[in-house]
């Protein structure tokens, strides 16, 4: 099933911007563990979070995977919900005894990486849908210079977005951390879809020698006196779903 990309169309309206509360957990499983802990949550974990009010959005593994992480995305109506959806997650005695049954040979989550995120007022919806084509995700992280975080999203507001469709990039999220979470002031978090790797190459290259990026390059960073990410600041993680992922 191909849902069509109007409901990935950029940017949103600030008043239908999304106001749910996001949350990626990057899992880290110990050796040997990875395939048992893509299990539970196959077979048991995302069920509970649907039945404690929590939205299973994606599941993916980086393509090149040496840490054994699991990196997912959930949804929640707000912060509070949230707590409360975790903490009838823990008590019920279903995930106790999976739990019990899934580490009886041992821990399979040796380590959890948590960051909650709001949608940026140009993240189109953000929904699970599955593609009848084989996707490479990527999930991109930028750094801003100091004080330069809205020039950057004012950026990709006004022009990136855009440019990315052009060049064939699907626009799958645009989120920064919440304000009580590390990287609140100077952190953009957002992820794509390509055709594969390699197209993902092609369409990067040919957005970088689009003259109409360029421009707006040139002009933002001219606006706000230097480069709007810090040295560095730009990191790439290509993904791959899983096979019971939402979105795919």
């Amino acid at each position: 099933l191909t849902l069509p990309l109007l409901a990935l169309s950029f940017p949103a309206l600030a008043a239908d911007a999304d106001s749910r509360c996001f949350e990626l957990r990057t899992y880290y499983a110990p050796a040997g563990r990875l395939d048992d802990l893509h299990s539970r949550f196959r077979v048991y974990t995302m069920k509970l979070f649907e039945k404690h009010g929590m939205q299973n959005i994606g599941y993916w593994v980086p393509q090149e995977n040496p840490d054994n992480k699991l990196i997912y995305l959930l949804a929640y109506p707000n912060r509070e919900a949230r707590e409360k959806s975790w903490q009838a997650f823990f008590a019920d005695p279903q995930w106790q005894e999976v739990v019990k049954k899934t580490e009886a040979n041992g821990k399979i989550v040796a380590k959890v990486e948590t960051v909650f995120l709001a949608a940026t007022d140009y993240s189109g919806p953000i929904a699970p849908f599955v593609s009848s084509d084989a996707r490479a995700f990527e999930l991109r992280t930028y750094t801003a210079a100091p004080g330069k975080l809205g020039d950057l999203n004012a950026r990709f507001r006004n022009h990136t977005v855009k440019l990315f469709e052009k060049h064939g990039m699907q626009n799958i999220g645009y989120w920064t951390p919440r304000p009580d979470q590390t990287g609140a002031d100077n952190t953009l978090i957002y992820l794509l879809a390509h055709k594969s790797r390699e197209d993902a190459k092609k369409s990067f290259e040919a957005f970088g020698k689009d003259p109409d990026w360029s421009a707006a390059r040139k002009a933002s960073e001219e606006k706000a006196g230097g480069s709007l990410t810090a040295p560095n600041g730009v990191k790439s993680v290509f993904l791959k779903a899983t096979d019971y992922s939402p979105m795919k």
